[in-house]
Parts: C-alpha cells; structure tokens; sequence
C-alpha cells in the first residue's frame, strides 16, 4: 500500500509535520510517497519532492502547496510502479525526526519566547489551534505577524502602537518585539490590527499576561 506524507521523510514523521516544520524554522518542506510497513512513517520511500517554505506560508498555506505537488508526483509514480521501474529507498533512521499532535493549549502565547519563535508559531497554528493571548477576558487571536527588533526600556508582554497601517502594533517579548498586523478576537470576525486598535484605545501600553 502507498502512503503520502507532507513531509521530506525521514525528517518530521507523525501526526503534524507540516506545523513541526514552520516551527523548526525549516526552509525547505515537501511530500514523500513511501510503502506502509508496521512503523510510524517508517516504511520505504518511491519519491519525494521539496518545495522551499516562503516566510509568509502557514500551517494552511503550505498544506494547499503540499497537496498539489503530491498529486502530480503519485501520477508519476503510479506510472513508474505498473512499469516496475521504480527502486525502494531505505529511509536513513539517523535523520529521523518526529512530530506529536497539538492540542488548543499549544497555542497560547508565551511572551518570554523570542519573536521569532511566537512568529513561526503564529504561521504553524493556523488555521489550528490558533496562536492567542488574552485581553479583558477574551482570547485574542494572532493572525499575521513579523518578528521585529526590540525597543528598549519596554517589559516583555507590553503592547506598544506603531505609526503604520499594516503593522499597526507590537508586543513585547523575550528578546525582540512581534509586529502584528491582523488579530480576532474571540467572538469577532479577523480584522486589520490597526482597525482593532482603533475601537480598543486602551490595549495600546497593556502587559499581556504569559502562560
């Protein structure tokens, strides 16, 4: 039996290995068409193709990409298989890696990591779980956000207004500031982060609270 899995075998075997890539800073990702065997993503590779992971691609994004190079490589494949011109390639278990499944837990925001970290974070939790934090009661949604250098004299969590329309503000974190640009709140539609900080005045110089 064939399986395809959205991710270059050996590397990010497992139930999430589009999310486990964007978070390990990955740049490149791809599809692998293996044969089942009784392992967890183990079993012999057919193919596999890479495409680079842009810095604007999330979990959602790059599953679309994924999805449709590995329809063209199985008709490929397929065509190779019924010929019988196709040799199994062992996968080499020193370059195993795996990636478990997340909960919505995951996705609560730790200000104490660096931006770079909550950023990627912000890209493999979307669509799911979401990446959020919570303002007046209410969980916030990240939606869009870039890793920004770090202003000074500033508590980690704080919320700082930018004068820009697209990264309308930051927030503080372990080292730098994270520029977002498009947040939900719960209940709401997602919205321009400007437009949401002009109905909530008072978010701008908040302390987010850390999980």
């Amino acid at each position: 039996c064939i399986n395809i899995h959205p991710s270059l075998l050996p590397k990010f075997r497992g139930a999430s290995p589009v999310a486990a890539a964007i978070l390990s800073g990955s740049v490149f990702s791809g599809v692998s068409l293996m044969l089942l065997d009784k392992g967890l993503d183990t079993g012999p590779l057919l193919a596999r193709a890479q495409i680079p992971i842009s810095a604007r691609d999330t979990a959602g994004s790059l599953t679309a990409k994924l999805s449709r190079i590995a329809a063209q490589v199985l008709l490929e494949v397929l065509s190779y298989w019924v010929r019988g011109e196709l040799t199994l390639q062992p996968q080499d278990e020193a370059e195993a890696s795996y990636s478990g499944r997340f909960s919505k837990k995951d996705g609560e925001i730790d200000w104490q990591l660096p931006a770079v970290d909550i950023w990627r974070r912000v890209r493999a939790f979307n669509p799911w779980p979401g990446c959020y934090t919570r303002w007046q009661g209410n969980q916030l949604k990240i939606i869009e956000a870039v890793p920004l250098p770090r202003g000074k004299g500033l508590g980690i969590g704080q919320v700082v207004a930018r004068d820009e329309e697209v990264v309308a503000f930051g927030i503080t974190t372990g080292e730098g500031v994270l520029g977002v640009s498009k947040v939900q709140i719960e209940g709401k539609r997602v919205m321009p982060a400007a437009e949401f900080l002009r109905g909530q005045r008072q978010f701008s110089g908040a302390v987010l609270p850390s999980n």
